[in-house]
């Protein structure tokens, strides 16, 4: 018999095992919690951004992109995993759709661009010798970003 805290700890372990994995329940269902979209043949370019000291360094370009996370192919090979680094992203309108919202003022508006950290959880080799896939989160993007992004990601194509 269980006690109610071994109860917790089983529970707790099953639903830690659940958020890392991804992959298709048996009925379809996709276990993502945010849709990857293909937006490489657009060539959006990610600045790095180290504040108002310096001006931004180009650092790649967005491969995929979702509202939680991005995938970048960049020439920069110094870049390692379980880092962080400060991104500058501008993506066009489209549909009459801003991707981010300007909440500093009392009334939000639409803007084009967000400057926030991304957590790296992947750095591999890309198809060219030369260059490496970046992927992360998208830490500390605001709620209303983040739907935002994710509405304008909708009208965009899905990666595979």
């Amino acid at each position: 018999m269980l006690n109610l805290h071994q109860r917790q700890v089983e529970k707790d372990q099953k639903e830690t095992e659940a958020r890392f994995k991804i992959g298709v329940e048996s009925d379809g269902h996709e276990r993502r919690q945010f849709r990857r979209h293909d937006i490489e043949q657009q060539g959006i370019s990610v600045d790095r951004w180290d504040g108002s000291k310096r001006a931004p360094k180009e650092f790649g370009k967005i491969v995929d992109l979702s509202a939680g996370g991005v995938r970048i192919r960049t020439k920069q090979t110094n870049v390692k995993a379980d880092g962080h680094i400060r991104l500058r992203v501008e993506l066009p309108s489209y549909a009459g759709i801003c991707p981010f919202v300007d909440t500093t003022s009392s009334v939000p508006q639409p803007k084009k661009d967000w400057v926030g950290w991304l957590s790296i959880a992947r750095v591999k080799p890309a198809d060219n010798e030369s260059e490496v896939e970046v992927c992360g989160r998208l830490v500390d993007m605001d709620d209303m970003d983040r739907g935002m992004l994710g509405l304008y990601l909708s009208t965009q194509p899905l990666a595979a």
